[in-house]
């Protein structure tokens, strides 16, 4: 190869990492595509191999081996959570714990060197690749959403979408989520391309965050600010269509964050006028059918309900798993195994982030997990400070709306278990660059 053709090369390596990027950030919530091949392989992992050979190949070519000082302290976290995951396989003593354990070792392998090319990709990045990368993550959330509408309104005609458009591609079969019937009728729970409504609903958690305080802080006029309108407002509805009290417990605790930096908008125009008109949607649409809605959430806020009580029950199980195995626990993605010990339900998983934390890695995997994310939270800090630094008015409601959707994402997983999903990992990417990448000594490459 000439030396005149290298650059060539690198371009084109360039763009081929930069598509399958931006792919995997926007497929990245589409857990029902995928095919049981190798046990279990998604879009998303697909396509995180795919950068994962695209980005080592660019950097080969560029002649570049180094990572930047925050994805090489990443990188170091991904390296203590593996060797305190390797510690756990001691406490393995059957041969379905070990399979499990292999699967779940793999998934955090490919999820974590995401994280770190991610993180080191956007770092070289310019600021404008990094609105795209945003962009690309919250469009995908939002086709995920949309889906879910033509779900919905599919279901109430008694058609299965899934069936009808995901089952000729993957083989498998999924369907809208049915969470009971009124006067005969069933109760639908949107959950879209992912595997259940309260995934979903926690998952719309992220955008709804961090891109309220963007919306919120953009000047009158400007052309993104009744298209954010409009997707902030179709969201909320979508995530109100979950009916997911672990979703709207994360929007709330997130909302709380954010109310003291932006408390002088609480009355604004801005915020006001959608939220009048998602209650004004929500509330004809409940007027239409008062008795049906009525029996439904009175059933989903009941404090009696069985499904509640499972909720609180999973959390009986830490004393006993740590007398037995305080340090590291039962081993990696072995909950349902314990699970199926102790009630005999095969194939179940915690109904808590932290449970599932404790049960599998120990005191130390906790400690260290409680570490890797106050140091997710400086990062964040460093970003707000960097915001107000500047005065552009971009960064620092971004770095608010980050901070928040991470606060109200580690609350909605008190009672649900997706900060292990692919999206969470996206999320991280996001979190941790922002620093580096709208910092007074980056300096941009491409665009």
């Amino acid at each position: 190869m000439t030396v005149a053709a290298a650059p060539r090369v690198i371009a084109r390596h360039s763009a081929l990492t930069e598509l399958v990027f931006l792919g995997t950030l926007f497929t990245i919530t589409f857990a029902k595509v995928h095919w049981a091949v190798a046990g279990d392989v998604s879009l998303a992992d697909l396509l995180t191999m795919l950068f994962l050979l695209a980005f080592a190949a660019e950097r080969l070519a560029a002649g570049d081996g180094g990572l930047p000082r925050t994805a090489a302290t990443v990188a170091g976290f991904g390296l203590a959570f593996l060797l305190v995951y390797l510690a756990g396989f001691f406490n393995l003593d059957t041969v379905q714990a070990v399979e499990q354990f292999g699967k779940g070792l793999t998934k955090f392998v490919l999820h974590f060197l995401f994280v770190v090319a991610g993180i080191a990709y956007l770092a070289r990045r310019s600021e404008a690749f990094y609105w795209k990368t945003l962009a690309a993550f919250v469009l995908g959330i939002a086709a995920n959403a949309a889906y879910g509408v033509a779900q919905l309104a599919a279901a109430r005609v008694g058609v299965n979408l899934d069936q009808a458009l995901l089952s000729p591609l993957t083989g498998g079969a999924s369907a809208i989520n049915v969470y009971g019937a009124v006067g005969g009728e069933q109760v639908f729970r949107t959950n879209a391309l992912t595997l259940d409504p309260n995934h979903l609903g926690i998952l719309l958690v992220m955008p709804l965050l961090v891109l309220a305080p963007v919306y919120l802080r953009l000047e009158p006029g400007h052309r993104l600010r009744v298209p954010l309108a409009a997707l902030l407002g179709f969201l909320l509805v979508v995530e109100l269509s979950t009916l997911s009290r672990s979703g709207l417990l994360g929007l709330a605790a997130g909302a709380l964050v954010l109310a003291i930096p932006y408390r002088r908008f609480l009355r604004s125009r801005a915020l006001l006028v959608p939220l009048g008109l998602v209650a004004l949607l929500v509330g004809w649409v409940v007027w239409r059918r008062l008795d049906f809605f009525e029996t439904v959430l009175r059933s989903r806020l009941s404090t009696g309900n069985r499904s509640l009580g499972v909720h609180f029950d999973v959390y009986s199980f830490v004393p006993d798993v740590l007398a037995t195995h305080p340090l590291f626990g039962f081993g990696l993605n072995n909950f349902s195994v314990y699970y199926e010990f102790v009630t005999g339900r095969t194939n179940f998983g915690p109904h808590s982030f932290y449970v599932a934390l404790l049960v599998e890695t120990g005191i130390l995997g906790a400690a260290l997990f409680g570490v890797f994310l106050w140091y997710v939270f400086r990062r964040l800090r460093a970003a707000r400070a960097i915001g107000r630094a500047r005065a552009d008015g971009r960064v620092l409601p971004l770095a608010w709306g980050l901070t928040a959707a991470l606060a109200g994402t580690m609350a909605a997983n008190l009672f649900y278990l997706t900060m292990i999903f692919y999206s969470f990992y996206a999320f991280l990417i996001l979190a941790v660059a922002a620093a580096p990448v709208f910092g007074p000594r980056h300096a941009p490459r491409g665009t």
